[in-house]
């Protein structure tokens, strides 16, 4: 198997991964039901299978020509730079999405609510750049795959990607903004 087709693969188990994390958050935010096993039991797959997703991404651009050169037509390429671009701003976002919920707490009970607010905005925006990643990769991981091969079929699939991402996007954000700013400010920092 190519690298390129490990790499697709790991990325079609991390648009897996991710949605069950995702699922997980959005119940436990809904139901204020936290769980650290299951909060664990979400993330953990989803962290390795992007890491490595990640790094056999790197070797395929970097070592090995995959034909793509972004200077040249812009406009069709715009998938392509998306896809690096988001992938490129996903891990510095992630790192501080995996404690962005201990620094709410310590800067709602600081008051310091600059940070407050600019922590509050990081979390939609890694929900933006890492599900733009999604919309983006899916029907490119089935095409090298060899799953898909219709350009019909793609752009209709493509289609439901961005709605279910969309969908996604918006859930997430409000669920677990709305369920930060309820326990965060109504408690003076507290959780």
């Amino acid at each position: 198997m190519s690298m390129k087709k490990i790499n697709a693969a790991l990325g079609l188990l991390s648009i897996a991964a991710m949605l069950v994390h995702i699922g997980y958050t959005v119940f436990a935010y809904l139901t204020f039901y936290y769980n650290e096993s299951l909060k664990i039991l979400t993330a953990i797959p989803f962290m390795v299978l992007a890491c490595l997703h990640a790094v056999c991404g790197m070797l395929t651009v970097f070592l090995q020509a995959d034909g793509t050169r972004l200077d040249l037509y812009p406009k069709q390429n715009l998938r392509t730079i998306l896809q690096r671009v988001s992938a490129a701003l996903m891990l510095p976002l992630l790192i501080l999405h995996i404690k962005t919920f201990a620094l709410l707490q310590s800067t709602a009970e600081a008051g310091q609510w600059v940070w407050f607010i600019l922590l509050m905005i990081s979390q939609p925006l890694f929900y933006g750049v890492a599900l733009t990643h999604i919309a983006v990769s899916t029907t490119r991981g089935l095409i090298t795959l060899g799953l898909l091969s219709s350009r019909e079929k793609q752009k209709r699939i493509d289609i439901v990607v961005y709605i279910l991402c969309a969908a996604a996007f918006v859930v997430a954000t409000y669920v677990v903004l709305h369920t930060e700013l309820a326990m965060f400010l109504s408690g003076g920092g507290a959780a």
